[in-house]
């Protein structure tokens, strides 16, 4: 067997967004880093999140009342232990990435002082959102690109994707199993190499691509997720997908998110007829969890046959607005959409998903070596629905205590001298890459009209069925042909697909994002529901 590594260093990490960036960041002082980047540095979800980032900033705030709202958006499923050891790390992991150089919005007091300006968004009890006008993400994301494309000890790869795990039991070792490396597809020179590391990192994002609608960028395929199981990693609570109330409803803009930070400084969601409809369905309005807010669309849209709602904020004032959310203003006036003046059509969206790779505060899995951080985890702080700015703020102490626990035992966690190189004597260039893509899209909208924000059983198990053709027809496919991006994506879909399914259909119940017509019901004492390979 030909042995060999392309690449080798002390930690790969797998995603280039907060969570992987702030990683790197506290892991290059003390060892070298390589950073997988599956498109360009910038085209992660980081990038394009809007809202901002939740920590206790304010003196009328306490992480008492950050806990506590988190735990009620989770719907009984959060774990109060990650949920109070988030929250209480919240603030210092923000003034590191301050300290970075990300400039948060600030405002002046009436006493003369200058402090951060806090927004509110849905499930807040206060207002405790940092952010950089309508555009936090990209402030966060090209600060930390900046501060790692400068660091000597950081390797950025892009138009890579990571295409399997190697372990050490795959590669003849003895001892306790553990990560060896990875295989990488390099998309540039087309060809799979190999990178052997000391840790691996997921950081990979969600699995909202598997919907036909989505917020999301094209890269969040749950390639991490599907790595991870075949790895023999456990997964949790996949069935809870987020789908985001407010995705702007245009031809010409598909995945545009309208950012809560609308709702929270006031927008109001109106009918077609201009009548608002949120207080009919809950006491808190607009500001209600955004599971609740997305099936009070999704009621109004079937009841009413009507292909969106709308959202307004043209009752602030203009200067208001612009100052607020200056680039939503901006792009919607290139679709001929006035922020100030017009109400916007949206739809829900796939969004976030709140389950993952099951993994220890410190971000370790159930492999030896091997860590996720960031939406590919299931950490417990989202439980059945997500609080709006939790998200990015879950990266930033993952990416913190990860690095904590990695620089401890990095000692201890002995290089494989070589990889087994990746064999393609036994296969041929694609002839049919129509068949890769019919289904593609064939996944997308069975996911997207039978696993979506409404389910029953009945649905549920027909999607079953379809994915177990779709797996057999790519499962041959994989083995025959070489690799390309569309086809390492639709394998990892399909299978993140599958663990969705599953869980949906373990739970025998209606709660948070889960919500199904054959279990109305929520159960007294609902549990994890958690998958092993």
């Amino acid at each position: 067997m030909k042995t060999t590594s392309d690449y080798s260093c002390d930690v790969l990490i797998v995603g280039s967004g907060a969570a992987g960036l702030s990683l790197a960041l506290r892991l290059a002082p003390q060892c070298n880093v390589i950073v997988l980047s599956k498109g360009p540095l910038n085209e992660g979800a980081t990038f394009y999140a809007q809202g901002g980032i939740a920590a206790v900033f304010d003196e009328t705030d306490s992480i008492a009342s950050h806990v506590e709202d988190t735990l009620i958006a989770g719907d009984g499923l959060c774990e109060r232990e990650t949920v109070e050891f988030i929250a209480s790390n919240a603030r210092s992991c923000v003034q590191w990435l301050i300290d970075q150089g990300v400039l948060f919005d600030t405002e002046t007091s009436s006493e003369g002082e200058s402090r951060y300006h806090l927004t509110r968004e849905g499930g807040h009890s206060h207002r405790r959102i940092l952010h950089t006008a309508d555009a936090t993400g990209k402030a966060v994301e090209t600060t930390l690109v900046a501060q790692a494309r400068a660091h000597p000890n950081i390797s950025i790869m892009e138009r890579c994707n990571a295409v399997d795990l190697i372990t050490s039991d795959k590669i003849g070792l003895s001892g306790t199993r553990r990560i060896a490396g990875a295989y990488i597809w390099n998309r540039e020179r087309e060809v799979v190499e190999s990178c052997r590391a000391r840790a691996v990192v997921l950081a990979t994002g969600g699995t909202s691509k598997v919907y036909q609608y989505t917020t999301n960028p094209d890269i969040s395929s749950g390639d991490g997720i599907a790595m991870a199981w075949r790895a023999g990693c456990r997964v949790a609570n996949l069935e809870f997908n987020q789908f985001h109330p407010t995705c702007l409803y245009h031809p010409q803009a598909r995945n545009y998110l309208l950012t809560e930070a609308l709702r929270g400084e006031g927008a109001w969601l109106k009918r077609p007829d201009g009548s608002r409809f949120m207080p009919d369905f809950d006491a808190r309005g607009e500001l209600a969890p955004r599971d609740v807010v997305a099936r009070a669309i999704d009621h109004e849209m079937k009841r009413l046959g009507v292909d969106c709602m709308f959202l307004d904020i043209s009752h602030k004032p203009a200067e208001f607005i612009t100052r607020h959310f200056p680039t939503i203003y901006e792009k919607l006036l290139t679709l001929g959409i006035d922020l100030t003046r017009d109400p916007v059509p949206i739809v829900p969206a796939a969004h976030y998903t709140c389950g993952g790779v099951m993994v220890d505060q410190a971000g370790r899995t159930d492999l030896d070596g091997l860590y996720a951080i960031g939406e590919v985890s299931y950490t417990g702080l989202h439980g059945a629905n997500r609080m709006a700015s939790n998200s990015l703020l879950e990266c930033l102490v993952y990416g913190w205590s990860a690095a904590q626990d990695i620089l401890q035992r990095l000692p201890l966690m002995k290089p494989v001298k070589n990889l087994p190189a990746w064999d393609e004597s036994r296969v041929d260039d694609p002839d049919e890459r129509v068949v890769i893509q019919h289904n593609w899209h064939e996944l997308r909208l069975f996911m997207w009209d039978y696993v979506g924000i409404v389910r029953t059983t009945k649905r549920l198990e027909r999607a079953r069925r379809r994915i177990t053709m779709l797996q057999q027809e790519i499962d041959e496919y994989y083995s025959h042909f070489r690799i390309s991006n569309n086809l390492l994506e639709l394998r990892n879909l399909v299978q993140v697909a599958e663990l969705i399914v599953r869980c949906a259909l373990e739970r025998k119940e209606s709660r948070g994002l889960h919500y199904t017509l054959d279990y109305p019901e929520k159960l007294d004492n609902p549990r994890r529901t958690i998958l092993q390979p």
